[in-house]
């Protein structure tokens, strides 16, 4: 069984840079319920999203933010293709959909793409990519994902004379 988690550094630091606005705020003007309330909010995503776990066990890979929050769970089976790739400052953290499928990020821009039998993807934010590829390789059964379909190309004729 394969299982890691990558911390959010990035999201440690910006959430430490906003919590020193809110440390000075609550210095000069004294602690307020708006400002305690938003103090206490920047703890609960700090705890809901520290980390991104990814466990692949001998039928399944699943992720979940930090204490098991926003996850999935994806049989092996209907996977047909893993490769590492690089996401762009685009890619962003956090969960989000793109032109290259679903992303899950907590930090960094190395990630591990899914192809599935339907041919979604899934990008998972990892820093140990070849630990992750190795213990997928060994499990999944490569296939094809389905071809797209045929584009029609359409003659338009110009009647304008």
């Amino acid at each position: 069984m394969y299982q890691h988690k990558q911390y959010a550094v990035f999201i440690f630091v910006v959430l430490a840079w906003i919590g020193g606005f809110v440390a000075l705020a609550w210095n000069l003007m004294g602690a307020d319920v708006p400002l305690m309330v938003f103090a206490g909010i920047l703890l609960l995503v700090g705890f809901l999203f520290h980390g991104l776990t990814i466990k692949v066990d001998e039928a399944h890979i699943s992720w979940e933010f930090g204490p098991g929050v926003a996850g999935q769970k994806l049989a092996l089976e209907d996977i047909v293709g893993v490769k590492a790739v690089q996401n762009s400052y685009r890619h962003g953290i956090g969960i989000r959909i793109t032109h290259d499928g679903w992303i899950y990020s907590v930090s960094g821009f190395s990630a591990v793409q899914l192809t599935l039998k339907d041919g979604s993807q899934y990008r998972l934010g990892t820093n140990d990519q070849a630990g992750l590829v190795a213990a997928l390789e060994d499990k999944i059964t490569p296939g094809e994902a389905p071809a797209a379909e045929p584009q029609v190309k359409l003659r338009t004729h110009n009647n304008m004379l």
